[in-house]
């Protein structure tokens, strides 16, 4: 009885890892949200599929578990990594109470590191990941997060930075760094990462704060030592290269 969590990258065939090809080989059902499952379809389309929509994480797992149970070997699918944001944390929660089933958390290419890759090299000193999602983290508690990590001048890397119903959160996001940050701390993000539609643009706190984006956007805030490098977004680490 075994689960695989396999994390698939940001979303193209050339940014997921041979093991994690290798994990959704071995699986007989392929369970996932169902963009997500698009994205692959190519690569599982012999394979048993398990989809619900978003909001349907536990339903998703759980019966991802019944699968397992009966012996058949599972790969629960998420972008990314699986285990940032991802489904890896849910499954060991309900798998609790059945030791018997193997999970295997297979690792891949998480937002911020393939988002960074494509500004060019903003999370070379410290950062934090900051979800603006409020689903399931009360906005109090991110506007703290948020704030904090403004203060102690991190890089910082916003997922799920608006949507139709949070509209303005990066916008509040924003206001909220510009209490501790300057308006023109280099700025940068990315849309559609690794996928055909990808589109970057780099800009500073103060436009940042205008920017319309959405759900499929990874927002990175440098901090005050950020800058651009021949249209390339780049934190140094302190080296002396002079």
């Amino acid at each position: 009885m075994k689960i695989y969590v396999v994390g698939f990258g940001p979303g193209g065939e050339d940014q997921i890892t041979p093991r994690a090809l290798e994990a959704l080989r071995k699986s007989d059902v392929i369970a996932g949200y169902s963009l997500y499952v698009d994205l692959i379809k190519d690569i599982i389309k012999d394979k048993k599929l398990i989809q619900t929509p978003m909001k349907k994480e536990v339903q998703r797992c759980q019966m991802a578990i019944d699968e397992a149970l009966k012996g058949q070997t599972v790969a629960m699918i998420s972008s990314g990594d699986a285990g940032v944001y991802g489904m890896a944390g849910v499954m060991y929660e309900l798998c609790e109470n059945h030791p018997e089933v193997e999970i295997e958390v297979v690792p891949g290419i998480t937002a911020a590191c393939s988002g960074a890759a494509v500004l060019g090299a903003p999370l070379i000193h410290d950062f934090v990941v900051i979800s603006l999602s409020d689903l399931m983290t009360p906005w109090e508690k991110i506007e703290k997060r948020v704030e904090l990590a403004a203060e102690a001048d991190m890089v910082v890397c916003l997922y799920n930075p608006s949507s139709v119903k949070r509209a303005d959160y990066l916008q509040k996001a924003c206001d909220l760094m510009l209490r501790h940050k300057d308006s023109e701390t280099k700025c940068g993000y990315v849309r559609n990462i690794g996928r055909d539609e990808e589109e970057y643009t780099l800009c500073t706190l103060g436009e940042l704060r205008e920017a319309k984006v959405d759900m499929f956007t990874t927002v990175i805030i440098g901090n005050e030592t950020t800058k651009v490098i021949n249209g390339k977004l780049v934190t140094p680490r302190g080296y002396k290269v002079n």
